[in-house]
């Protein structure tokens, strides 16, 4: 659980992040419904930019570090900071305290930040005790677990807990529901054979559920996954976890419906 909510009205300010931003909107959208919902204050504060994740996975400490005081600049006046991506909220809430390690002032500023940051579906259940009514979504969807959230922040039940709420929808889970899609941001332009190798593998588990849709919580993997589905020839749609949740499946088309709207290594051609 985190912690108390503050009197009044919670203020959330929505990480939007970058992928949401330049390629699904939609998702944006649907996580500001979702927090309105439930009952809080939402801001989208328009001097944000990347987490810096980019930056830090490549070693690049100072520019990470740049935009890490951006951000907290940017979101520290905020009751929560909530982003509908357990990568970037994992970049937040896991690794921003560390870049400000060796600067006392920002790092006290960087843990008051981190420890008000939390992924969308585990706010919702973990803070809000939140779930949707009224919501329907008639078919049979698979789940996949992204790593960032599942192995930083402890994402699992949430989404699930969450979707158990919506009316005649059916989970079916795959066997490896929680193994790497093989996206994993520069991983995948770093080591494009192995990202397919393992992109085809996460493929053939959800295929293998036999849903017609799979959901989660970060749009790379989604993306990714739909991308190379539809390379292969292989029909599943895809949508963010927060788009059926706040019943706006009709507001766009599935991830990766169209070739603009693909990405990853499953963007590639055999």
């Amino acid at each position: 659980m985190g912690r108390p909510l503050p009197a009044g009205v919670p203020h959330v300010a929505l990480f939007v992040t970058c992928l949401v931003d330049l390629m699904r909107p939609a998702t944006g959208f649907a996580a500001v419904r979702l927090l309105e919902d439930a009952g809080c204050r939402v801001s989208v504060p328009q001097s944000q930019t990347c987490c810096g994740q980019p930056a830090y996975n490549a070693g690049d400490r100072k520019d990470a570090r740049d935009i890490a005081r951006l951000t907290i600049e940017a979101f520290e006046e905020y009751d929560y900071i909530v982003a509908p991506s357990g990568s970037c909220a994992a970049m937040i809430r896991v690794h921003y305290p560390g870049l400000f390690s060796d600067d006392a002032a920002m790092l006290e500023r960087a843990n008051a930040v981190a420890a008000k940051t939390w992924e969308l579906t585990a706010f919702l259940v973990d803070v809000l005790d939140y779930r949707p009514s009224g919501v329907t979504f008639a078919q049979t969807v698979t789940y996949h677990d992204s790593c960032s959230g599942l192995r930083e922040l402890g994402v699992k039940q949430q989404p699930r807990a969450l979707l158990d709420a919506v009316g005649g929808l059916s989970l079916a889970e795959g066997d490896n529901a929680e193994t790497c899609c093989g996206f994993g941001g520069l991983f995948c332009v770093k080591y494009p054979d192995i990202s397919v190798a393992m992109t085809d593998k996460k493929l053939d588990d959800i295929l293998s559920t036999g849903a017609a849709t799979v959901l989660g919580g970060d749009l790379g993997c989604l993306m990714n996954v739909a991308g190379r589905a539809r390379r292969r020839g292989k029909h599943i749609n895809a949508w963010h976890v927060a788009e059926v949740l706040a019943g706006m499946t009709d507001q766009a088309g599935p991830i990766a419906g169209d070739a603009e709207d693909a990405g990853g290594p499953g963007n590639e051609p055999d």
